[in-house]
């Protein structure tokens, strides 16, 4: 980081590197969390969102991958119900996304926007050392689900979302630096202390809101709200097995895709150094 911030970086780096080895801590957790997949069909949040003041990005994955925005049946009652809370107190729900296929998450990682984000907090994290590959997967691996066994998207279980007023069209902050979705930064965590009074403020209302519909929050992305998933049953204490797991939809039918090989990487190690040489390029880091 090159900015001068507006709090001490010491705090703020110490509090990046505890709330990514939480987050890592949290998906190895995940690998071997009980699913019992109820067979749910994907339905479409475009369809379900009819007659109500609900916007979807048009934004693709990696600049070549069109969103999905479908999510599980069951989901699709509590989904009406927050997006209706909202445009009743003046807010319109903006969906940035919901399902994502294996070769959709794989692509996360591909992203040069937002692997050059991971990399560059990676080495401000490491005082301005480049990382080992192995160290860059594990932080991947923190902020975007680099197997689809953890990725709650790849159940249809999930949505990341935005929020704006719906009489001027702006976006409540909630504390990204520029454009909200997505942040990479000490500010992603949803407990993070360096956002300001009135964006924590925004974060609260806005989780409260889907808590009282069904949903519960991702705690280190602000953005992040699912159901019924593996995320969920473990946060919630419930004692209940998943049911929602990874699925492959090829915008019809839904296929459970079988766990063990959804437990792989989608990218191995030799992908990260590989991919890390290219960024230090762009960065012009040498």
């Amino acid at each position: 980081m090159n900015q001068k911030l507006p709090y001490d970086e010491a705090e703020a780096r110490a509090f990046w590197t505890l709330k990514m080895d939480e987050a890592l801590e949290f998906q190895e957790t995940m690998r071997t969390y009980p699913v019992e997949d109820c067979g749910e069909p994907l339905v479409s949040l475009r369809d379900a969102a009819d007659g109500l003041d609900v916007e979807f990005s048009t934004s693709m994955i990696n600049d070549c991958h069109p969103r999905v925005y479908f999510c599980r049946e069951g989901l699709i009652a509590s989904f009406q119900a927050v997006a209706r809370a909202m445009n009743e107190r003046g807010w319109m729900l903006k969906v940035e996304d919901g399902y994502r296929s294996p070769t959709m998450q794989r692509a996360q990682s591909h992203n040069p926007k937002h692997f050059d984000l991971v990399l560059k907090m990676a080495m401000w994290e490491l005082g301005g050392a480049v990382p080992e590959p192995e160290f860059l997967l594990r932080r991947m691996s923190a902020v975007i689900a680099t197997r689809c066994r953890v990725g709650t998207h790849v159940s249809g279980s999930a949505i990341d979302i935005s929020v704006f007023d719906r009489s001027t069209r702006q976006e409540l902050p909630r504390g990204g630096r520029g454009p909200t979705y997505v942040e990479i930064s000490e500010r992603t965590p949803m407990d993070s202390p360096f956002i300001t009074a009135d964006e924590r403020e925004n974060r609260v209302k806005i989780t409260t809101l889907f808590q009282e519909h069904g949903w519960k929050e991702y705690p280190w992305e602000f953005w992040h709200y699912s159901q019924g998933d593996c995320y969920v049953e473990y946060l919630t204490k419930s004692g209940k097995p998943s049911r929602y797991g990874p699925i492959d939809f090829d915008g019809t039918n839904s296929t459970p895709i079988d766990l063990v090989e959804a437990d792989k990487l989608l990218e191995s190690v030799a992908f990260y150094e590989k991919q890390m040489t290219a960024a230090l390029a762009r960065l012009q880091v040498v």
